[in-house]
């Protein structure tokens, strides 16, 4: 490692030596004499501020201002105004002409932080300063001119926001000229306790207490965790534990209690995806419930069947067989089942209607000869079913549709939609 570039790291209080983070600082000391924009990319808490930094203090303008704009954070109505100021009466409270950060800035460098953020709008303003040096003020129709460094960092997928067509294609390869990539945390295992020990240093000392140690465990526990996010995540995991923790001898248990190993970060996804997702979710349990009582009526149906067999001789039915039958089979629960009748099937092959018959012993060869079939029910019509399941979720609840949907466990906008396509709306 070379001399000039360990001084940068304990100028900037930079911990590590992974290969690609020393790329990465050599690379922004060698363009810092330069005046080209410079684009640094990685996920957020990696440390892409200092890039920026290292490059302001090794070039010519050190001794200019340097000023950081978090494009993400300044309300789109705004940043205009915040960017290249604007004239007193430009727009509803400008009571004042204000100077922007590019007036301000002028001869020093200027660090635009979540750069993918940035309106449309702004973006064609940025583009004219990157091309000519030149701005207006909002409000005004006098071009001005400013000499600025401009350093950008994102830790959004350029390309991707560049086809959705979110960020200027032009604007992206002018502030690209230089790339320089920061890399996550779960990359430099190596770098993870060496990180650990500077910031339970530095906590020690502001709160005045003990630094933490890790067992050796731990340490290897640590350095497998993948931090979502990043060194952001290690300081402020360090920091928490500096004040909670009365053992100052860090276990793998104590650290498993603050960052879980099967720990993860939301997925982020498109809402209206997010709500076919839900939908297709939605009628697919319907189809499920559907199939599952399907199968259910049939391995009762067989119970039954199979106890009648055994018990020829009686030809009596019990009370659950006598309410099965009429769950299955029997419209409504309008047709009872007496203690002298006994199932008939008009079809040995197949699961049919039944007919109720008044002497059971004239049938005891024809029950011993039935077969059910579990792939023939009645009717497997999703569609029916379906329709029907709703049609009772209805009328159980007198029309109701929020609680019909909660009964059928589907969404409401889920069952408009089939109200509609089944023409239940009367």
């Amino acid at each position: 490692m070379s001399n000039e570039l360990q001084n940068i790291k304990n100028r900037f209080g930079i911990i590590g030596n992974f290969p690609v983070l020393n790329r990465a600082l050599e690379k922004a000391i060698q363009v810092a004499p330069t005046d080209i924009s410079v684009l640094v990319i990685g996920e957020s808490g990696v440390g892409k501020e200092f890039i920026p930094k290292i490059i302001h203090s090794e070039s010519k303008r050190k001794h200019q201002p340097y000023i950081v704009v978090n494009c993400g954070a300044i309300p789109e109505g705004t940043i205009d105004s915040e960017l290249f100021g604007h004239e007193k009466g430009a727009f509803t409270g400008a009571t004042t002409t204000r100077k922007g950060y590019f007036e301000v800035a002028d001869g020093g460098t200027i660090f635009l932080d979540e750069v993918g953020e940035l309106p449309l709008q702004t973006q064609v303003r940025l583009l004219r300063v990157l091309e000519s040096g030149e701005f207006m003020k909002v409000g005004s129709s006098q071009v001005q001119k400013t000499d600025v460094r401009i350093v950008a960092a994102t830790n959004v997928n350029m390309m991707k926001a560049i086809q959705d067509g979110r960020f200027r294609e032009d604007l992206y390869y002018r502030l690209n000229t230089v790339q320089i990539d920061m890399p996550p945390l779960r990359e430099r295992k190596g770098d993870i306790h060496l990180l650990f020990r500077k910031f339970a240093i530095d906590f020690a000392e502001k709160y005045r207490m003990p630094e933490l140690e890790l067992e050796p465990s731990a340490v290897h526990y640590i350095e497998n965790y993948t931090f979502p996010g990043n060194i952001r995540q290690l300081r402020n995991l360090v920091e928490q534990m500096t004040v909670v923790e009365r053992n100052r001898q860090i276990s793998v248990g104590k650290l498993s209690e603050y960052i879980p190993m099967d720990a993860h970060l939301p997925m982020v996804v498109n809402s209206s995806n997010s709500q076919k997702q839900n939908d297709f979710n939605s009628e697919r349990e319907i189809m499920y419930k559907i199939l599952f009582d399907m199968r259910n009526d049939i391995n009762d149906l067989k119970s039954l069947t199979s106890e009648l067999i055994k018990n020829k001789n009686t030809g009596d039915l019990s009370i659950q067989e006598k309410n099965l039958i009429n769950r299955i089979y029997t419209p409504d629960n309008q047709q009872a089942v007496n203690s002298n009748s006994l199932l008939y099937f008009e079809n040995n092959n197949s699961v049919q209607t039944p007919t109720i018959i008044s002497n059971p012993d004239e049938s005891y060869e024809d029950i011993e000869d039935i077969e059910i079939e579990e792939n023939k029910p009645e009717s497997l019509s999703l569609q029916n079913n379906e329709k029907d399941l709703i049609i009772k979720a209805l009328e159980k609840h007198k029309g109701r549709r929020n609680r019909a949907a909660d009964e059928l466990g589907i969404s409401q906008r889920t069952l408009y939609r089939k109200i509609k396509q089944y023409n239940l709306e009367d």
